[in-house]
């Protein structure tokens, strides 16, 4: 798999964190929306796959009810993506 194109569910996190800026979230149906209008459920676990990898690196923080996840690998249940602050 080449590094070379473009990962539109992580341009898609990054675009939507961004436009909407610190302090402030956005929820993983609306980046999967922002790849596929029609085929947003199925874009779901790709966004959350590349949620994980962006709060990891950094980039991007899982919020559970509120607060940063401590461990993205085990977190359950609805969540929300923002920036760090």
């Amino acid at each position: 798999m080449s590094e070379k194109k473009a990962n539109p569910v992580r341009q898609a996190i990054l675009d939507l964190t961004a436009a909407c800026g610190p302090g402030k979230t956005i929820s993983a149906e609306q980046a999967a929306r922002a790849v596929s209008e029609a085929n947003f459920q199925r874009v779901l676990k790709d966004v959350r796959a590349e949620a994980i990898r962006l709060h990891k690196a950094g980039t991007v923080l899982i919020y559970r009810k509120g607060k940063p996840v401590e461990d993205p690998d085990v977190f359950k249940g609805v969540y929300r993506l923002g920036l760090p602050t």
